[in-house]
């Protein structure tokens, strides 16, 4: 606990050290558009971040989110313009396939014991191919919005100033925190993710709290692709949603939850969700080519976990003398 108290405060110092470069570069990083903006990115992605994270602590991972957002997109515009459903049956439809999504890869990988590697790259592969199959390798949007103007205005509108999806974050970041950090459940995910035969012979039902992460991370990847396909107002099969996986694998990453499994939190995913964020930022306010964001992102991974793997070979040192 103090290991992961000590790993957030240097994310949130790192995060503050950033925003006063980017600030002093650039004036309009603090100007209130970009503030807006920013937070309503940061809001979209914090939410399957938490998806990502959970599934982190219990050593695994989640490689098909984007792929899943393109499916979920493609589909949530054609009911929505084309097939005319009514908005609450088009986003209950919406977030029913992601959960079943989400249980299908938690079936594969504690019943039938694949790697979630293979399982979620497979997926990724196979929904990018269905949602441009579907969608006839055309892009599909919202167009006026006619008929659901009030889901339209929801998903990008504000409440008390604060951007809707800000507003959402916060709602399943205090739920999650509870669930992971106050109760049997969060316990037992961060055993079995720390030793999951151990877990297991301590009498934890390891597939059933393993496997809830990958649910959880559907319904959660499900709620961010309505939003994100609102956000965009247009989905273009082969491109929408590229990428994002590893968004949400950095924001985890950074946050301090360990890809060996059995570490992390609430707080640190928001803050490694920040954090990427804000270098973005960075990159378009100092003119960095846009072609080596995802260096800069790769970078920081790769940052993240070799500072993750120092401290932990210090923490093992001291404990041995």
């Amino acid at each position: 606990m103090k290991g992961l108290i000590r790993k957030e405060t240097g994310i949130f110092v790192l995060l503050v050290v950033l925003c006063l470069v980017t600030a002093l570069k650039e004036p309009r990083f603090l100007s209130a558009q970009n503030l807006v903006n920013t937070s309503r990115l940061i809001g979209l992605y914090g939410i399957f971040s938490i998806g990502a994270g959970l599934v982190i602590i219990t050593g695994g991972i989640d490689l098909s989110v984007g792929s899943m957002f393109a499916l979920l997109g493609v589909l949530l515009a054609m009911w929505l313009s084309e097939k005319h459903w009514s908005p609450m049956l088009a986003i209950a439809a919406v977030l029913a396939l992601g959960t079943a999504l989400g249980t299908f890869h938690a079936f594969l990988i504690t019943k039938l014991r694949m790697q979630p590697f293979i399982v979620t790259l497979c997926g990724l592969l196979f929904y990018r191919g269905m949602a441009r199959f579907i969608a006839n390798d055309e892009t599909k949007g919202f167009g006026g919005a006619q008929g659901f103007e009030s889901l339209q205005k929801f998903a990008t509108g504000s409440l008390f100033g604060l951007p809707m999806p800000v507003v959402i974050l916060l709602v399943v970041s205090l739920i999650m925190g509870v669930l992971l950090h106050r109760s049997v459940w969060g316990r037992h995910l961060f055993a079995a993710g720390r030793n999951e035969e151990a877990a297991r012979y301590s009498g934890i039902n390891t597939v059933r709290v393993i496997g809830s992460t990958y649910v959880i991370g559907g319904f959660l990847a499900a709620i961010a692709g309505i939003l994100i396909a609102f956000y965009t107002n247009s989905i273009s099969p082969s491109g929408h949603g590229n990428f994002y996986e590893l968004y949400g694998i950095a924001a985890a990453v950074l946050g301090g939850c360990s890809l060996r499994g059995g570490e992390g939190s609430i707080v640190g995913i928001l803050l490694g969700t920040i954090l990427l964020q804000v270098l973005r930022n960075l990159v378009i306010f100092l003119n960095i080519p846009s072609s080596l964001e995802f260096a800069v992102i790769g970078a920081v991974i790769l940052i993240g976990v070799l500072a993750d793997q120092t401290l932990s070979r210090r923490a093992a040192l001291r404990r041995t003398t």
